[in-house]
């Protein structure tokens, strides 16, 4: 193979535009970006791309997005205990954690939540200890 292969973008569903923006704007870090009759969540060179009202996946999803059913991973720079208070200061209780996860880079811990449409997100942090 002669080119580099990296993760570009993944498709999440939503059914509020300006519900799901307020929220991954406010508690992920998302950059809003408007993309025709949507929006995508831009996290660097990294990005979401939406399912969601107007907006038509076909011809190329057979079968769309569906409300809720996405699991996604972000990192967390720092202790998990910060992404708890961070969580906690927009109102959310994590479903899970903090518990021991393996990601991208190996052993971490993480915390779970959800999406105003019940995707499944996650929080891991790695190299830092749980204080407490």
């Amino acid at each position: 193979m002669t080119g580099r292969i990296a993760f570009d973008h993944c498709v999440v569903h939503v059914g509020d535009f300006a519900r799901s923006n307020a929220f991954y704007s406010a508690v992920l870090g998302a950059q809003v970006v408007p993309v025709g009759s949507g929006f995508a969540y831009r996290f660097g060179d990294r990005q979401l791309n939406l399912h969601g009202p107007g907006v038509d996946p076909t011809p190329v999803a057979r079968l769309p997005v569906q409300p809720g059913n996405s699991d996604l991973c972000f990192r967390w720079d720092g202790p998990i205990d910060g992404a708890i208070a961070h969580l906690a200061a927009h109102g959310i209780t994590p479903e899970l954690g903090p518990v021991p996860r393996f990601g991208a880079l190996g052993q971490g811990t993480s915390v779970y939540f959800r999406d105003p449409d019940g995707s499944l997100l996650e929080f891991i942090a790695y190299g830092h200890t749980r204080r407490g």
